[in-house]
């Protein structure tokens, strides 16, 4: 789950990222190089718990990154998200881009939950790109209806959500398979 998600991370941050030019000494000689511009704020938002292993290499592509957790639950019975913990800024900066790391995202209720606390404390949709391990398609709709030209990385997209909320065939929990619980 980790280096699935550092792969998801460098792509989702590939053309999004302000960069700066400058030089470097290497060995040989000097070099003029492009970075990615560490003045620029960037927040990385794991989804508790499952997004955990998923945002664990994030700081190896973006040493510059601030993280945020957010908890949220879903209601076995209504499917409905709740929040059990927000650390979250009353206010995010002006231009700061949010990386939002959710494993799975089947039903989009608490994808959607967690964009809307957001957007709340002042981001707009454009400044935020989605990484999941694996995505369905009725979360992609809602995320497709509520925040048009929001982008989603996902590493793989999984045809139907079952009864019970769960992606077909999905790999299970994926909190309790990255923490063996």
């Amino acid at each position: 789950m980790a280096e699935l998600g550092r792969l998801l991370i460098y792509e989702a941050c590939r053309d999004w990222l302000p960069t700066i030019t400058g030089e470097i000494q290497t060995p040989v000689a000097v070099s003029s190089v492009e970075f990615i511009d560490p003045r620029e704020p960037v927040m990385v938002v794991p989804i508790l718990r499952a997004g955990l292993a998923l945002a664990e290499n994030a700081s190896s592509i973006l040493p510059a990154t601030k993280t945020y957790h957010l908890g949220l639950r879903r209601d076995e019975e209504t499917l409905q998200p709740s929040v059990y913990l927000n650390n979250l800024p009353e206010k995010i900066p002006e231009g700061t881009r949010v990386l939002v790391i959710d494993p799975m995202l089947a039903t989009g209720g608490t994808i959607v939950a967690a964009i809307d606390l957001l957007v709340d404390r002042g981001v707009t949709s454009k400044q935020i790109k989605v990484v999941s391990a694996v995505a369905a398609p009725p979360a992609l709709q809602k995320l497709s209806n509520k925040f048009p030209g929001l982008h989603v990385y996902a590493g793989m997209i999984d045809s139907e959500v079952d009864e019970r909320g769960y992606i077909v065939p999905g790999l299970g929990d994926a909190g309790d398979r990255s923490f063996n619980t």
